[in-house]
């Protein structure tokens, strides 16, 4: 966890960003940062958004990052915004907690950007691309079990659901079978060897993705737990917001922002009432959606910037009602994999 020396507001221009933040504007606009507010921006990655919002207003910023490579990578930022950013290195499922240890609740403003950055694919070593041969890594932080580690130790059965279920990929049980069977033969250690392996029996035409694009999300959110880290973020947002305060969420592909959608819709949904019952079913909403449904990126940005193109946001404000707590956070998970073990090891504030 590292603060920034100083006091008072700064240019916190911290140098340019490494890629280019995701409907940035949209994200502004919605989360609407004020003067002396607390924000937190639980995906730091280069710093787009956490550059942005110090910039829109006199205010503090926490930001979290799993991956200690971003968090590095956030010195220039850090000094440039004298006193007004906290870097941590820590899962965003834990930002309830994180913000508490800092001094920072209640939160005016969350903002959460889903899924991998563009650094982590242009780093071969991470392992995350294809298109880049290296280590069958994908691990956002330094701890729990690799990519490599599931396709060598995972049965038949279970990495068919996993590629299933979380790449969307309905020739999953196909792929499964050929890495099986690559794997008795030598072990599946490149993004390379795997790309081929996916590709061999997996046909695309010209213009479509690669064969390898939904094998290695499915590994990746895997690996990373990210679906089940976005529902316990949700709840931990819902938990450390103040009254009047934001949620702003980006999401990249369709399981996110199912997620996303559904545990919104729930807090948002007034209790019921029955001429049967003296009082109302269910607990009073504790958001009030901002965006109704989900903003998309405009043409624009989406020609000069092809990572926007599936960019889904979601935005709500606090109510004064109590979190509703996590009971139903399973429920906006995709079905468990059988026997698949858990990626999660160590401290939850730690990757």
């Amino acid at each position: 966890m590292t603060t920034g020396p100083g006091d008072g507001p700064a240019d916190a221009g911290g140098g340019p960003a490494r890629h280019l933040p995701v409907m940035l504007a949209e994200v502004l606009a919605h989360l609407a940062p004020k003067a002396a507010g607390r924000y937190l921006d639980g995906t730091f990655g280069a710093g787009g958004y956490s550059r942005a919002i110090l910039d829109a207003a006199d205010c503090r910023l926490l930001a979290l990052d799993r991956d200690p490579t971003a968090i590095a990578g956030g010195a220039p930022l850090l000094a440039a915004a004298q006193g007004r950013l906290t870097l941590a290195q820590a899962r965003f499922s834990a930002l309830d907690a994180v913000a508490a240890e800092t001094d920072f609740l209640p939160l005016d403003g969350v903002v959460l950007d889903i899924g991998v950055s563009s650094m982590q694919l242009d780093e071969a070593e991470r392992g995350f691309s294809f298109r880049r041969d290296g280590p069958l890594d994908m691990r956002m932080g330094a701890d729990g079990p690799s990519a490599a580690d599931l396709v060598a130790e995972l049965d038949e059965t279970t990495l068919a659901h996993v590629i299933w279920s979380l790449g969307e990929e309905r020739l999953s049980r196909v792929i499964a079978r050929a890495i099986v069977r690559a794997r008795d033969e030598a072990p599946i250690t490149r993004t390379g060897q795997l790309a081929e392996i996916v590709a061999r029996v997996v046909r695309s035409k010209p213009g479509e993705i690669h064969p390898a694009t939904r094998t290695f999300q499915a590994l990746r959110i895997a690996v990373n737990e990210e679906l089940r880290e976005l529902a316990e973020a949700l709840a931990a947002a819902e938990k450390a917001l103040a009254p009047g305060g934001r949620l702003v969420v980006v999401t990249f592909h369709s399981l996110e922002d199912r997620i996303v959608k559904t545990f919104l819709a729930n807090r948002a949904k007034a209790p019921s009432f029955s001429r049967h019952l003296p009082q109302a079913e269910g607990p009073p909403p504790s958001f009030r959606l901002v965006a109704k449904g989900a903003v998309e990126p405009g043409p624009e940005e989406v020609a000069g910037n092809p990572r926007a193109r599936s960019a889904k946001l979601r935005a709500a404000e606090r109510t004064t009602a109590p979190a509703h707590g996590g009971d139903d956070l399973a429920g906006l998970l995709p079905a468990p994999s059988p026997g698949a073990r858990s990626a999660r090891k160590g401290s939850p504030h730690r990757r």
